[in-house]
């Protein structure tokens, strides 16, 4: 566990240049909204722009329970708080708010965002509509978990999340865009099916037997060894594990699935050895990313346009040689 995202960012920032480095989700109901817009405009500062802000209403009812916080709160004051985050960056006036759990008295940021009007900022969607209500009121991107983590919920509705954030924007006289809605799956590939699944098959089913399934008092997903969890996981479509081109196929299955969306985001669990996991980012970069970047574009209709034109093609090189032959043949 990350106790601070930006401990941990700020940390990153010194060691890299060009990244961009994002928080993950931040549970709002837990921080007051003052300390995460003052937090955050300074590692905007710090990394020189390079931060993304992730904020959520908080997902495990252990730390609302130790905070004291009542669960059925939790989204009301999140849509609270995310809206004041907002103004804090964006406007110049002192803020006064008087809320049931914190308060802003003539507040106001000493540092202006780095980034204008300020950092990508996220809002996750994982079971209910909230997610994507919230991003759509706000004009904000989306990050979602493509499947509930509960395996007894039904497969999450793509196209009809983000009917939902669309109408929320124009409720509210904003604009959400595809182009800025992330899916957000675990992945795992190696050079073939076989290997991926059985470098992941131990540390994937311990992941979700004893975290989910234990500590969190999740529905088992199969009734039989942990070692078997994951070609459950495969079949279901919660996990991505297998090579290159089933990454692609399962990134094709998540478009037709939501009818379109901009970034896909790789939950990595460290399920295999590290050098297992590096050569899957690896295999990803090399295989998987080219696909969808329109990197590739060129290279494939080249090929299908001299596949396409054989005949013509392999003519006029059976010509070429047969000139050349000719010619020679008849040198003075």
């Amino acid at each position: 566990t990350i106790s601070s995202p930006e401990l941990f960012m700020a940390v990153a920032a010194d060691r890299t240049k060009h990244i961009k480095l994002g928080t993950g989700v931040i549970s709002l109901p837990y921080h007051h909204p003052f300390m995460v817009a003052n937090r955050m405009v300074q590692l905007d500062h710090m990394t020189h722009g390079r931060v993304m802000l992730g904020v959520g209403p908080g997902a495990l009812p252990g730390d609302a329970y130790m905070l004291g916080i009542d669960p059925t709160t939790q989204r009301q004051r999140m849509d609270e708080s995310f809206g004041l985050v907002l103004r804090l960056m964006t406007e110049t006036e002192p803020i006064t708010y008087k809320s049931d759990w914190f308060e802003l008295r003539e507040a106001m940021l000493q540092l202006r965002p780095y980034t204008k009007p300020h950092m990508p900022i996220s809002v996750a969607s994982v079971q209910s509509p909230a997610g994507v209500a919230l991003a759509g009121k706000y004009g904000a991107s989306v990050l979602t978990i493509t499947r509930p983590r509960d395996p007894g919920a039904p497969e999450s509705d793509l196209a009809a999340l983000w009917d939902v954030a669309e109408e929320s924007a124009a409720e509210h006289n904003k604009v959400v865009n595809r182009d800025d809605w992330r899916l957000v799956i675990p992945v795992h590939i190696a050079e073939t099916r076989k290997e991926a699944i059985e470098q992941a098959r131990i540390g994937a089913g311990r992941y979700q037997g004893e975290y989910f399934e234990h500590t969190m008092g999740r529905d088992p997903v199969i009734d039989g060894p942990q070692e078997k969890i994951i070609e459950a996981m495969i079949d279901n479509g919660s996990w991505i594990i297998g090579d290159p081109d089933d990454c692609i196929a399962g990134i094709r299955k998540l478009e037709e699935r939501s009818g379109g969306f901009g970034g896909f985001m790789v939950q990595t669990i460290d399920w295999a050895q590290r050098e297992q996991v590096l050569h899957s980012f690896e295999l990803l970069a090399r295989y998987v990313m080219p696909q969808f970047q329109g990197s590739t574009l060129s290279t494939a209709a080249s090929n299908q346009w001299a596949y396409e034109h054989q005949e013509i093609l392999s003519a006029g090189r059976v010509q070429a040689i047969n000139r050349a032959k000719s010619d020679y043949a008849t040198r003075t």
